[in-house]
């Protein structure tokens, strides 16, 4: 399993900061609107973090698991390509963390590889919508197609009088071709409706064709979307992606199909002392499991 990015450090002292940007906005007198994102991880005690092949991030909402993300995103320069919460704090607190990229087995220091990337679950909203409203353009252009393909095929034979009429007599002669149907002529004029499934497995699908070998991943909240099953679907490829095609993974997550990835190293963000833990330990972990104890002879027969 590979490793990239071994660890990564977050100020311990945040005071130098604000008084900076306070200063920057008028002096003693400066005002700051938000000093986000300082205070989330000082107040949790959490000032460093050492990477396995598969971390994870684990927390309630407003624990900072996004945040982190964001951080580590902007401090490596991965691409990304939904936009995230910022502020006026939020660059001068990145520059201030620091990371280790991890070493092979003769001391040589791994570049972070190209083509590693931030994916948020905004990024598989919008493929989904980007989808859609492909479908729906081209239902609109296969209407406006079958009516043009019965124009072209029965009615006057087009006359090249000049460059202008070439395109209307190439498709002319495409409707008349008696190797291409109605059916391939709107495929080809038209284009065809991408394949859609249900959001879960539209999601699923996002990840498997997304996620590239032998590159490091961020993933926030990859399980929004997916059914149960499809969640443990996810962990399957997640875990493959990390085991046999050389990606390292440091995921933000509540799911326990994905807290329970095999090797994974799993920062509780709900705890102070934030630190590492089994996913059996974790609360949302326990309270899922007690649910399913006091019903469980629901289960049985």
């Amino acid at each position: 399993m590979s490793l990239y990015l071994s660890s990564f450090s977050l100020p311990d002292s945040e005071r130098d900061l604000i008084e900076r940007r306070m200063k920057y906005n008028g002096g003693i007198f400066g005002y700051i609107d938000n000093i986000y994102p300082c205070c989330i991880f000082t107040e949790k005690r959490l000032f460093s973090l050492e990477f396995a092949p598969i971390t994870i991030l684990c927390g309630g909402n407003g624990s900072g698991k996004s945040t982190l993300l964001n951080l580590i995103a902007e401090k490596l320069g991965l691409k990304r390509s939904a936009p995230f919460n910022s502020s006026e704090l939020f660059q001068s607190y990145a520059e201030a963390c620091s990371f280790t990229p991890a070493e092979n087995d003769e001391g040589d220091i791994l570049p972070i590889p190209a083509g590693s990337r931030i994916i948020t679950s905004d990024d598989v909203f919008d493929y989904m919508l980007a989808v859609r409203t492909n479908n729906e353009e081209i239902a609109e252009g296969i209407e406006e197609g079958r009516d043009k393909y019965a124009r072209l095929k029965f009615g006057e034979t087009i006359r090249l009088s000049g460059m202008e009429d070439y395109e209307v007599l190439r498709q002319q002669v495409l409707a008349r071709s008696k190797s291409v149907s109605r059916r391939k002529f709107l495929r080809r004029e038209v284009g065809s409706e991408a394949r859609l499934f249900s959001n879960g497995e539209t999601a699923l699908e996002f990840f498997d064709s997304r996620l590239k070998s032998d590159r490091l991943y961020l993933l926030d909240e990859p399980e929004n979307s997916m059914s149960a099953m499809m969640q443990t679907e996810l962990a399957r490829l997640l875990e493959d992606s990390a085991r046999f095609c050389g990606c390292q993974l440091v995921i933000a997550t509540h799911s326990p199909f994905l807290l329970a990835l095999e090797g994974a190293r799993i920062y509780d963000l709900d705890s102070v002392p934030a630190g590492v833990k089994n996913w059996w330990e974790l609360d949302n972990v326990r309270t899922t499991y007690e649910f399913f104890k006091k019903h469980e002879r629901k289960f049985e027969g």
